[in-house]
């Protein structure tokens, strides 16, 4: 009587679909992994930040040199 069975589970789980309907369930859980995502963003270390930061700066900037070809007109 301690646990729940599969069944316990599944009638919990109509009740809420019932409750709160699939659009806004699956709304809910696109809020939940934005918020898991920018969680995530502020936990990195301040070293990897640098690290990205550096590698953002590096690559501005710089000039490529090439050659134009005019395209045939075939």
């Amino acid at each position: 009587m301690g646990t729940f069975s599969i069944w316990h589970w599944l009638i919990v789980l109509l009740v809420v679909v019932l409750i709160f309907g699939t659009k806004k369930l699956s709304n809910i859980g696109a809020d939940l992994g934005k918020a898991v995502r920018g969680f995530k963003e502020g936990v990195k270390t301040d070293e990897e930040a640098k690290a990205t930061t550096k590698l953002e700066a590096g690559t501005s900037g710089q000039t490529i040199e090439g050659e134009v070809k005019e395209k045939s007109k075939g």
